[in-house]
């Protein structure tokens, strides 16, 4: 199993964003050099909260100050933007990171953002599925294009400008070949996306905010997508994200990981936890959907949504979680507002260096290899 970690990122509102931002890029060079196969950043442009308004060109930053990481959009929100601009951009972002680049992808949730926009009344899923369309023809076809697919409303071309001696209207395929991985956050329980996903061979990540309950659903129809394919679905493309904190002493771990008032692991559930609420998403974090609302108090959230303790506690937690959600190829922890520095960095170094080796022991050992 690998690990991975996943960046909304989300600070309290107060903090000064030239400290959250270095303070997140010490995270990911921390990930590089304890060895996380990926990191996911998140993007937002209207949430004070989360100070990444463009992933792009906060992992461009950390290209040349990492070495083996890959480096990804978490997502780049496609409702958002020209799909022109976007296969462009993480073609060129995939050439610099010499292929050390996965394309997270989603139609972009917060409808702040999409008011901002003017495109708070649009269909986002289906601009999202539209852009999808036309950055992939893009990637596979040559110039002038000519990219006009049905009741899509982008239509693009370089015809008419197009000179093939000295490449003008020509642009960029990606380092990769024939594309970068391309990966997909799954929230709902059930949800019909996966599906489409396993289709047309992305792969994807179940977000923290789901209780582990519903996980089973997103497999489920990620190997149905992969059937209508012809292809049988592989575990290693499935992540699950969790929130885990890790320390040496199981009351710390406790104190900053659930209970402290100031922990960052309630702050950000309780953010969470609103705005899902206002999107009438929040049934991730029920039972059963005739749950009371009243339930979802902060000590609920983080009891069953952050796996805490010392090392062999976590390791406990991990295997647990994959026995009720089977067999998965990496999980991805997600990223929090460095409170304590010390124990932060602890966490994740007890994370890659303890509570990780422990884990896939006890998988190799239970499958016989």
């Amino acid at each position: 199993m690998r690990l991975g970690i996943f960046m909304m990122p989300l600070h309290p509102p107060h903090r000064d964003p030239a400290q959250t931002l270095q303070e997140d890029r010490e995270a990911i060079i921390l990930a590089d050099r304890l060895g996380f196969h990926d990191a996911f950043v998140g993007e937002h442009l209207t949430d004070k909260c989360e100070n990444v308004t463009n992933s792009f060109l906060f992992l461009a930053t950390l290209i040349d100050a990492t070495r083996t990481i890959k480096l990804a959009t978490g997502t780049a929100n496609l409702s958002q933007s020209h799909p022109v601009l976007i296969a462009a951009h993480a073609a060129m972002f995939d050439h610099l990171a010499r292929g050390r680049f996965i394309f997270g992808v989603s139609p972009g949730a917060l409808a702040s953002d999409a008011e901002a926009l003017g495109i708070l009344n649009e269909d986002r899923n289906k601009l999202f599925a539209e852009a999808m369309d036309v950055i992939l023809a893009i990637w596979e076809r040559e110039a002038p294009y000519d990219i006009d697919f049905p009741g899509n409303r982008y239509k693009v071309t370089t015809a008419r400008t197009f000179v093939s001696e000295i490449g003008k209207g020509v642009m960029y395929k990606p380092y990769q070949k024939p594309r970068p991985e391309i990966v997909g956050t799954v929230v709902a329980p059930h949800s019909k996306g996966v599906i489409a996903m396993g289709e047309r061979d992305f792969h994807p990540l179940s977000a923290n905010f789901l209780l582990p309950q519903w996980l089973p659903s997103h497999w489920a129809n990620y190997a149905e997508g992969k059937r209508k394919a012809g292809q049988i679905a592989d575990p290693a493309h499935w992540r699950i994200a969790r929130t885990i904190f890790v320390a040496d002493d199981d009351r710390v771990a406790l104190r900053y990981g659930r209970e402290h008032p100031a922990s960052p692991y309630r702050f950000y559930w309780r953010q969470v936890c609103a705005k899902l609420r206002i999107a009438r998403r929040h049934i991730v974090f029920k039972v059963h959907e005739g749950q009371d609302d009243r339930e979802l108090t902060d000590d609920y959230l983080v009891e069953r949504l952050v796996l805490c303790g010392t090392v062999n506690s976590v390791v406990d937690q991990i295997l647990a979680l994959r026995e009720q959600a089977g067999d998965f190829g990496e999980i991805v922890d997600a990223g929090m507002d460095w409170v304590d520095p010390a124990l932060a960095r602890r966490s994740m170094e007890l994370l890659a260096t303890e509570v990780m080796p422990r884990v896939n022991r006890a998988i190799a050992s239970s499958s016989g290899q």
